[in-house]
């Protein structure tokens, strides 16, 4: 099985991965998301690490489950060869109903086969007011229209 696009990235290709996996994060079915990931795929998310399909499941239901009304929008930054990095902002609020903003850098590294094997997150987590956000959307993917980081100033 491949999932392309495939290494060597060249910018077409690389930002066409790159909106594959926010439109992937923003379906939140952790089944369907980790399909994306080497069966060994190895993560460090913030100060948890995880291997395998299994445990990035298991770590998205959970995650999904606390962020409520999660919007995310993923920006590439630069790529060669195998790797791509990302920078990317999401939103999202507590059971509680404070909102967030969650920003970050990914480091990606993929297989011959296009699924990725190794993830690399920093994120960070601004408390906002409802009434600063930014991601407004509906659907289960950003539109095609909706501004991107750069142009929203994030």
């Amino acid at each position: 099985m491949t999932r392309p696009p495939l290494p060597p990235f060249t910018l077409e290709t690389a930002e066409e991965k790159v909106r594959m996996a926010e439109d992937g994060w923003n379906s939140k079915t952790a089944e369907k998301v980790a399909l994306a990931y080497s069966v060994d795929s190895v993560w460090r998310n913030r100060a948890t690490f995880l291997k395998g399909r299994g445990e990035i499941v298991s770590f998205l239901t959970d995650k999904w489950a606390q962020e409520l009304e999660y919007r995310l929008i993923k920006e590439l930054w630069a790529f060669s060869g195998n790797r791509i990095a990302v920078r990317f902002a999401y939103e999202w609020h507590s059971a509680a109903g404070q909102w967030f903003r969650s920003y970050g850098n990914e480091n990606w590294e993929f297989a011959a086969d296009g699924l990725m094997r190794w993830r690399i997150a920093s994120i960070n987590d601004l408390p906002i007011n409802e009434a600063d956000r930014l991601l407004h959307w509906t659907d289960p993917v950003r539109p095609q229209t909706h501004k991107s980081l750069t142009e929203l100033g994030l």
